[in-house]
C-alpha cells in the first residue's frame, strides 16, 4: 500500500515536471488576443495578436493580416514585422476595407512595432510604447 501510494506521488510530479505549465504573469502564448478597443462600424472585426511558442505571430489588423516575430524575456518584447500586402484579403466582400480602415491597419503596424514592453493583467495584456496598448484573451 505505501509501494503504491508512493509511486502514485512520484507519477503525479513527474506529470506536473513534465507538464508545459503557464505560470501567472507569464505572456500568453498560443491564445487569441483582441485588441482591447471598439470595433469599427458597421462591422464588428477588431485587431488580433495570436503569438505561437516559437515567436512566430499573425496580427490581424482592421482589414488585413501582418505575419511578424516576437521576441519575449521577461517584461521586454520586440515585434518585427513583415511587409504588409497592400493586396485586401479575398474574404472581405466590396466596401469592408474603406480607406480609413486601411489607413488604420498602417497606423496600428506602425505601433505596435515600437512596443518595448508588456504585462500581465488577469485575462489581458498591456503592450507598452509610445501608445499603450491592451489586448484581451479571447473568450470564445
Amino acid at each position: 500500500m505505501l509501494f503504491k501510494s508512493i509511486a502514485a506521488c512520484a507519477l503525479m510530479a513527474a506529470t506536473l515536471v513534465s507538464a508545459p505549465a503557464r505560470a501567472a504573469g507569464e505572456f500568453p502564448y498560443d491564445r487569441v488576443l483582441l485588441l482591447d478597443v471598439p470595433a469599427m462600424k458597421p462591422l464588428k472585426r477588431v485587431p488580433i495578436l495570436k503569438v505561437g511558442d516559437d515567436g512566430m505571430a499573425t496580427i490581424e489588423l482592421w482589414c488585413r493580416t501582418a505575419n511578424a516575430r516576437v521576441q519575449v524575456t521577461d517584461n521586454a518584447i520586440r515585434i518585427e514585422t513583415a511587409p504588409l500586402s497592400a493586396a485586401l484579403p479575398q474574404y472581405m466582400s466590396s466596401g469592408q476595407c474603406s480607406d480609413d480602415r486601411v489607413q488604420a491597419d498602417n497606423v496600428l503596424l506602425e505601433e505596435i512595432v515600437q512596443v518595448t514592453e508588456w504585462r500581465a493583467r488577469g485575462d489581458s495584456i498591456e503592450l507598452i510604447g509610445p501608445k499603450p496598448m491592451r489586448f484581451r484573451a479571447a473568450t470564445h
